[in-house]
């Protein structure tokens, strides 16, 4: 088991940890495999600035209750967690001594897909988020930016496997983002555990 390689990413005002390596290469394929096929993935109309245009990735939401998750216009509700999910989850939990309710999957298929600048501070997400995103597939450069303090950013290669915990007053002082890239770039996925209670 690899996960124990934690790097801190040192936020101002804000706290992440990355594991390049929390699933190992075999596990990881084989998660990406069953996912691309066995997610029930959707694509939405979300509403920005008065204009409807259809999300740039695909996306599904899975939990252990029945709570409904709220961002951008869009109001999404959870199919139950597949066994496959529950096992990514259990060794999630085990890393951030947390327990998740709710996965917001995400599926880039090529470098188009993208998600623009924000922050996952929903109301039903609670005070200080613990956010844990799990990626596999095609890496994605991962940018964060200070809300305030312009001096304040970082950019990340997000790796086949590899967990990134946002938690702490992150969600508070700081966006991020999955740009565009016109580089050609397979699919990815990108499962954010979280907390709806």
């Amino acid at each position: 088991m690899l996960f124990n390689e934690a790097i801190n990413l040192q936020l101002e005002d804000g706290e992440a940890i990355y594991y390049p390596a929390c699933f190992d290469k075999t596990e990881a394929d084989a998660y990406f495999k069953s996912l691309l096929k066995n997610i029930a993935w959707q694509q939405d109309s979300i509403s920005l600035f008065g204009k409807t245009h259809l999300q740039p990735r695909l996306t599904a939401l899975y939990a252990n209750n029945n709570k409904a998750y709220s961002y951008s216009n869009i109001t999404m509700y959870p199919n139950a967690f597949t066994n496959e999910l529950l096992s990514i989850k259990q060794r999630i939990e085990t890393i951030c001594n947390t327990n998740f309710t709710t996965c917001l999957a995400n599926l880039y298929r090529d470098g188009k897909d993208s998600n623009g600048w924000h922050a996952d501070n929903e109301k039903e997400l609670g005070n200080q988020p613990i956010i844990a995103s799990v990626s596999f597939g095609a890496e994605r450069r991962f940018h964060l930016k200070h809300k305030t303090k312009k001096e304040h950013s970082l950019k990340l290669t997000l790796q086949h496997g590899s967990l990134l915990i946002m938690k702490g007053k992150t969600q508070e002082n700081w966006l991020h983002q999955i740009p565009k890239t016109k580089k050609k770039i397979a699919e990815r996925i990108n499962l954010t555990f979280r907390i709806i209670a």
